[in-house]
């Protein structure tokens, strides 16, 4: 399998030519316009400290369709209580360092080296990458970001400080996405948590076929200001 080496130009090679793993390509920038090609053809960035950057697009792919969302009824019941509060984009630098030093199963260190911090910081100035925030009364206690494309919100990251900070978010979040008219959220990699909330493995020719299409409007386009609401009996936001 042929690994490409990217140059100057912000283009990419068919991401049907990724390996086994998905590891499409090595080399060029994270300037803003090689970012926006990457996610528009489903490729994203990943490596370690030391490492070249490297591109990757993964097949099967994780994705969530926000109307399978599913909430656990223990979730619900942390939702109902108004324990958090949630927010967009009130503290992105602030959740992206966070994401950067939580420490995960099986991972030693971080992917979330000093230029990636400073790239998706970029994008955030450009109105391209948004976070979400989640509050114990003043303190920032879980937060996750990632990228919008027309109607597609590409999930990079999230840290919790507390129980069920994160989960709480992710479950208020995906509603008020798709009262503005998010059709998929990308969660890139495979795991149980995110297979809880209803995410599902779709093959990579789908998954690139609902990206293109999503990319014909600009229903996540704009600022984002999200503010909490309670849920539902049957977990769902009002």
């Amino acid at each position: 399998m042929t690994i490409y080496r990217l140059f100057d130009e912000p283009v990419f090679p068919d991401p049907a030519e990724a390996d086994p793993d998905g590891l499409l390509a090595v080399g060029g920038d994270l300037s803003p316009r090689r970012l926006v090609a990457a996610y528009a053809n489903g490729i994203f960035p990943w490596y370690a400290p030391g490492s070249p950057i490297l591109w990757w697009s993964t097949d099967p792919r994780l994705v969530l369709f926000p109307a399978e969302l599913h909430v656990p009824h223990s979730l619900r019941r942390t939702l109902n209580s108004g324990r958090f509060r949630h927010s967009c984009d009130e503290a992105f630098g602030e959740v992206i360092r966070a994401c950067a030093g939580s420490s995960r199963p099986g991972q030693d260190g971080t992917w979330l080296v000093p230029e990636m911090i400073a790239a998706y910081e970029e994008l955030h100035v450009l109105g391209i990458a948004h976070s979400a925030e989640t509050w114990l009364d003043d303190r920032l206690v879980g937060g996750l970001y990632g990228v919008a494309l027309g109607s597609i919100f590409f999930g990079e990251s999230m840290f919790h400080a507390v129980p069920d900070a994160s989960k709480a978010l992710f479950a208020t979040l995906v509603p008020w996405l798709a009262r503005r008219g998010c059709t998929l959220i990308d969660c890139q990699q495979t795991t149980a948590h995110l297979l809880r909330f209803g995410a599902r493995e779709i093959p990579r020719t789908h998954f690139l076929t609902l990206v293109a299409k999503g990319l014909e409007n600009d229903a996540l386009r704009g600022e984002w200001k999200m503010v909490r609401r309670p849920a539902n009996d049957d977990g769902k936001a009002r």
